[in-house]
């Protein structure tokens, strides 16, 4: 019977196009194409040094600096390598009691309750690099106040950070890397 060796053959086949050769060709079109993004949308300072990825929410921990969403990874906050939610559904104490902390730690820092969601829950991936510009904003006074800069200078830099959806009733957004690189760059790291 040559039904077998067809069969490992037309694999084979299948197996060289499809599993080497196509991936192949693709990283290299993207690569060509879309650098920046082919190697992760990386973000690097001026000295050459990788601080992070436009793609991958990053933990500031210092009042100095805006908040990013709360991360659902396990181990390590923000581990890329582990993405994913907590699944917990919206009846569930452990996510009320996540919130319930995640909102006692926003009124620590200042923050005026009610917050938009995304500060108290976290996204599908646990990586999410992104808030909402309600939520950016909300917290300009808390950080103009630790910088010791005035709340118009810093809500116009939240404002220049916004990036404005293009689908309709999506709402405009910020990247809280982006945004506290700016604030770095702009007052200073230490001010």
């Amino acid at each position: 019977m040559h039904s077998p060796s067809i069969a490992v053959k037309l694999f084979a086949i299948l197996f060289i196009l499809t599993g080497l050769i196509y991936p192949l060709v693709v990283m290299l079109i993207a690569t060509a194409a879309f650098p920046h993004q082919a190697y992760g949308s990386l973000i690097v300072r001026d000295d050459g040094m990788v601080i992070g990825s436009q793609l991958i929410g990053q933990n500031f921990s210092l009042p100095r600096y805006f908040q990013s969403r709360p991360s659902a990874t396990p181990g390590l906050a923000y581990n890329a390598a582990s993405s994913g939610g907590s699944n917990l559904g919206p009846t569930n104490p452990v996510l009320l009691e996540q919130v319930a902390l995640q909102v006692g730690r926003l009124r620590d820092r200042g923050i005026q309750v009610p917050v938009p969601s995304e500060l108290v829950t976290t996204s599908a991936s646990g990586l999410d690099p992104h808030i909402s510009l309600e939520a950016a904003l909300l917290q300009v006074p808390v950080v103009s106040q630790e910088r010791a800069i005035d709340d118009d200078s810093l809500r116009d830099l939240v404002l220049s950070e916004v990036v404005w959806n293009p689908y309709p009733f999506a709402q405009p957004y910020v990247n809280v890397l982006s945004l506290n690189r700016a604030l770095d760059t702009t007052f200073g790291e230490e001010g």
